[in-house]
């Protein structure tokens, strides 16, 4: 089927078009320095051909989200994993469905990342799926950079490595890449070798100007023509386009971008005093920062007064009544308030299994449950489960199944797992690094990450790491997922009464 999309007017008037068809076989090249119209380009393209194939767009400002609402693009947001973004590429291409990849907040590192990972997953979806699909990626120059930068190598190979296979393998898999750059000399050239079709707007730089020229043929001496162009004009050349070289203006869009061209505005006419006001002064809703409180001096008491107050508030020992047995009902009343109690001291988490099991006789003895307190197993699994603060849960499906999970894990890791599992079943963040090692009864934070990666080993979790490095953990057998978190917990910065003074200065 034979599609012509209507790009604009050329200098003689008459209709500018593109040949569909033609551009999914050939691919295209967009040049132009900043604000000469190359966004407006990319969308009057896509909008014209939105209705006839399906579209995939990276874009690193947010700029093209505002398509979703007019031609019913999906916007993938980019701030996931890389198995994340691989996954939804290939449902995409399965399911033939347009969408926005919103590379928005990330740094250039991150962007690079997410981008290779996206393009992998549309250039490895199975055969059965190559259904002709147009991927224009916007300021390409960060995704395929000719020389390396201050991002690491990984990453940018890792980019490069995707952009070459959507510019040189992506035709036979249906994929038809539309390349826009700022500057020919900042893109990698064999990436840009492989577009057949080419639009190269203003640009004023020689090396750039050259390049641009060689490319359509032209004479180096035209190549100043380049300086001329106004922003929304190109010139054109290619087998979608035009068989000689021929400038055209790029008509109108129906929707716009979330950064468009700058425009001047009158200034705001409010004196200098309520400026003042308005900048010093904290708007309402911001936090003020509250400098901590120096505590109270501490009064030290001598050893023989604090013998008196002790012997002056003990309590009389009353004699202990005998009584019945109690109902299952409140034995398993009586057994929560005694995990609760024993869980209670903040050290509890790093004493043995053995001293918690004699607190545990003890307080059993207390309430008259001395046949419970001979369950060793019974003690590990309800201290397990009160560790992760969860119930027993019987009759649920969903925690049968995570609980057997636990029974293969080591002892001393069931209590850690459960409690990962509660925070991915109830979509609450994933702990923290510390808190798993304090779970576990270690005060290193690099404990409760080996934890996550013996687990994970084990198939009893799946632990991704999105580009900010927030950590999600999915529970294997039930799908539960948490929601992303930093490994690291946060710490507040406390002073030391005991800090000298010069660095305590220099600590403020």
């Amino acid at each position: 089927m034979k599609v012509g999309i209507d790009l604009g007017t050329t200098s003689t008037g008459e209709p500018a078009h593109l040949d569909l068809e033609e551009l999914l076989s050939t691919r295209l090249l967009v040049q132009g320095n900043s604000g000469s119209g190359k966004s407006h380009l990319l969308r009057r393209l896509l909008e014209g051909s939105a209705p006839h194939v399906q579209q995939a767009i990276i874009d690193p400002e947010g700029d093209f989200v505002t398509l979703a609402e007019a031609f019913g693009h999906v916007v993938v947001d980019a701030e996931r994993s890389p198995a994340e973004l691989a996954r939804i590429a290939d449902r995409i291409r399965r399911h033939r469905a347009s969408v926005v990849l919103n590379l928005e907040g990330l740094d250039a590192e991150d962007q690079m990342r997410a981008a290779a990972a996206f393009l992998g997953g549309l250039f490895d979806a199975d055969r059965d799926h190559w259904y002709p699909m147009l991927i224009a990626v916007d300021e390409a120059q960060l995704f395929a950079p000719a020389i390396a930068g201050e991002v690491s190598d990984e990453a940018r190979k890792a980019s490069l490595g995707a952009m070459t296979n959507l510019m040189c393998r992506g035709r036979k898999r249906g994929l038809a890449g539309i390349i826009a750059t700022q500057r020919l000399a900042k893109l990698a050239k064999n990436v840009a070798a492989e577009a057949s079709n080419f639009l190269m707007g203003r640009t004023f730089l020689d090396i750039d100007m050259a390049r641009a020229a060689d490319l359509l043929g032209m004479e180096r001496r035209q190549a100043e023509a380049f300086r001329d162009l106004a922003p929304g004009q190109f010139v054109a050349l290619g087998p979608a386009l035009s068989r000689r070289p021929v400038p055209i203006r790029i008509g109108a869009v129906a929707t716009r971008g979330r950064s468009g061209r700058p425009e001047l505005m009158p200034l705001p006419e409010t004196s200098r005093d309520d400026l003042e006001g308005l900048i010093f002064a904290p708007a309402s809703g911001e936090e003020e920062i509250v400098r901590p409180v120096r505590p109270p001096r501490v009064v030290k008491t001598g050893t023989a007064e604090l013998l008196a107050r002790v012997a002056a508030t003990r309590p009389a020992v009353e004699p202990v009544e005998e009584v019945e047995r109690l109902p299952p009902e409140a034995i398993e009343r009586a057994l929560e308030e005694i995990f609760a109690e024993i869980l209670s001291d903040p050290e509890a988490a790093f004493r043995p299994v053995a001293l918690l099991y004699q607190d545990f006789q003890f307080h059993c003895r207390l309430r008259r449950l001395g046949e419970v307190a001979a369950d060793l197993s019974l003690f590990r699994r309800r201290l397990a489960l009160a560790r992760a603060g969860i119930a027993d849960h019987d009759g649920d499906d969903a925690w049968s199944a995570v609980l057997a999970i636990a029974d293969g894990l080591p002892e001393e890791m069931q209590g850690v797992f459960l409690m990962v599992a509660r925070a991915a079943q109830e979509n609450a963040p994933c702990p923290s690094d510390e808190t798993l090692a304090n779970a576990y009864g270690s005060h290193s934070p690099s404990r409760g990450r080996w934890l996550l990666t013996y687990m994970a080993e084990q198939g009893a979790i799946v632990c991704e790491t999105d580009f900010r490095g927030n950590r999600t953990v999915i529970v294997g057998g039930v799908g539960w997922r948490t929601k992303p978190s930093t490994p690291k917990a946060a710490r507040p910065a406390v002073r030391s009464a005991r800090t000298p003074p010069a660095l305590r200065r220099r600590v403020e």
